[in-house]
């Protein structure tokens, strides 16, 4: 994977929000039933059913929250209905529809096929900002109105899920209903933001004027925009759990050349909390050093030297060879 700011390189995990005109054809419809619909068809959104919390028959689950989930599915076709039954409530706060929200998931077809199983692929949990990305059914009505530490079944008729599209990539058909069982693992606002003790800014580093849902800004001295190593300053401490490799964090960020200023991304810009995996090689390396270690509910700010930055071929909106400073409130883990 290419090292990208956070607003480019937002982890792939299972997508959320479905499959459009652009999606490519579904894959063979089991034996009997009629061929995906492909086109303008297949991004046709089937009418969704109101979600219940039981059926009969019921896939049977096995495990406890936080570990990996054995769905037994039983004999016979599914009803159609779309199931979403709590299996044990957690104690936390409430997840609402602005929420970036991070869960793990273990998901399989209702003929046993696995599609996803998050604990098995060892990426850290999905996580997705329902503020700007508005969630398909079977995972906003798995997520919405539960505390946090809840597990969760879902049994998803298509038209809760894919729909007619399908999803190819997963080999899921625009025919299969889903099993899914859902650990809620964390939920922060859209635009939460660092919480904890102020710390004495380092005097070797930019300083950053922080805003209230908006881009920061920094003022950079002749003698900060050439550093020779990573530079990392704790400006607010927070009280959360350690950030380890391999989680899912969600973070406000704003970046900015060393050269000028200039900011060149934030994650004001695009509708605020982010989530990625960190400490794994799917940011720069600046993130990962700077980041795996700090607590949850801190703000960092990160001075980059390019070679652990973006290096020689540079991305969008930053030169080659260019060197950054970063500020970014740890606002989640998962």
């Amino acid at each position: 994977m290419r090292r990208l700011a956070a607003a480019l390189l937002l982890a792939p995990t299972l997508l959320l929000t479905g499959c459009g005109s652009s999606a490519k054809q579904a894959a063979p419809a089991p034996s009997g039933a009629s061929p995906c619909p492909s086109g303008s068809a297949a991004a046709t959104r089937l009418p969704v059913p109101a979600a219940v919390d039981s059926d009969s028959p019921l896939p049977t689950v096995a495990g406890e929250f936080g570990k990996s989930a054995t769905i037994t599915v039983p004999k016979g076709s599914p009803t159609g209905k779309f199931v979403v039954k709590t299996l044990s409530e957690g104690t936390g706060k409430v997840v609402s529809a602005d929420d970036a929200v991070g869960f793990n998931i273990v998901g399989q077809t209702w003929d046993g096929k696995t599609f996803q199983n998050s604990y098995a692929d060892g990426g850290g949990a999905a996580v997705n900002n329902q503020h700007t990305t508005p969630m398909l059914p079977m995972f906003s009505k798995a997520v919405q109105g539960h505390k946090v530490g809840s597990r969760v079944l879902v049994v998803a008729p298509p038209a809760a899920g894919f729909g007619n599209a399908g999803y190819p990539q997963l080999k899921i058909t625009c025919h299969d209903t889903l099993v899914m069982v859902f650990d809620i693992t964390t939920a922060v606002p859209w635009d939460a933001t660092a919480q904890g003790a102020a710390q004495p800014a380092p005097a070797d580093l930019p300083t950053v004027n922080v805003k209230d849902k908006a881009a920061a800004s920094f003022t950079i001295a002749a003698s900060q925009k050439n550093p020779k190593k990573l530079g990392v300053g704790v400006l607010v401490k927070g009280t959360g759990p350690v950030v380890k490799a391999g989680q899912q964090l969600i973070a406000q960020y704003t970046g900015a050349l060393l050269s000028n200023g200039t900011v060149f991304d934030s994650s004001w810009n695009h509708g605020g909390a982010t989530s990625f995996v960190i400490g794994k090689g799917q940011v720069i390396p600046g993130w990962d050093k700077a980041l795996v270690g700090q607590t949850v509910g801190s703000r960092v700010l990160i001075s980059i030297p390019s070679a652990d930055g973006y290096g020689a071929q540079g991305t969008q909106g930053i030169p080659a060879n260019a060197n950054l400073v970063f500020v970014v409130d740890i606002i989640g883990a998962a």
